[in-house]
């Protein structure tokens, strides 16, 4: 399995906003968002490979009970399905992180994150955009995740234009409870984060979603590995 990095810090988004987890980042993404802030996970060989066990023992090793799979695009991965079990068979609450563009059944998941790409995501570069738009977002898909699994749905905010197209998105979808979806303010840095959060908590006031906040942008401006 290609790991890009294993780390520890606060959970900086959802509904666990601040609880401290471990986070492991798998290799390996078929979108390209514009305005993604781990673009060193895209390419399929952007880490080291490790097994499973190898990666549950760095895990086991930073006694912490909650751990976050992220990446990347994690539910790619071949390996996710041993390394949630191996993961909750060592005790551990376990949130995947993914733009809810694969369903898989049964993964020993506690809290599936789903952050469903709109169109606010498509890549500037014309090859790239193309692809992307293909692969963003997928309704069926998302339906099934919703359904079978324990769930968060984040979206993306970047203007007041993009409540229209989440609003589409749920009545399209038809199984997104509004008490588990959450607006969050697109921002790669902590100036950007500070300059989109009134607007985006200005919309759900108006909505009644809950506010997604991004900690990690707040506290530590992205800096990679905390």
């Amino acid at each position: 399995m290609k790991v890009s990095e294993i780390f520890y810090s606060l959970q900086g988004e959802g509904f666990l906003a601040g609880m401290p987890s471990v986070f492991v980042r798998v290799a390996g993404c078929p979108l390209r968002c514009r305005w993604c802030d781990t673009k060193y996970a895209w390419a399929d060989d952007a880490g080291q490979d490790q097994t499973v066990p190898e990666i549950v023992e760095q895990v086991c090793k930073l006694d912490c009970r909650f751990v976050v799979i992220t990446g990347g695009e994690p539910m790619v991965s071949a390996e996710i399905r041993q390394l949630t079990r191996e993961l909750k068979d060592a005790g551990r609450h376990i949130t995947i992180e993914t733009a809810g563009i694969v369903y898989l059944p049964d993964l020993p998941c506690d809290l599936m994150s789903i952050s469903p790409k709109l169109s606010n995501s498509v890549p500037v570069e014309p090859e790239l955009a193309a692809t992307h738009e293909d692969s963003r977002l997928d309704l069926a898909v998302l339906g099934e995740l919703l359904a079978n699994y324990n769930h968060q749905v984040k979206f993306v905010v970047d203007s007041v234009n993009d409540l229209a197209e989440i609003q589409d998105v749920i009545e399209q979808t038809g199984n997104i409870d509004p008490e588990t979806a959450m607006l969050m303010p697109q921002a790669t840095t902590r100036q950007e984060l500070l300059a989109k959060s009134p607007m985006v908590a200005d919309l759900c006031r108006q909505t009644g979603f809950a506010f997604c906040q991004r900690l990690h942008v707040l506290l530590w401006d992205n800096q990679r590995g905390v």
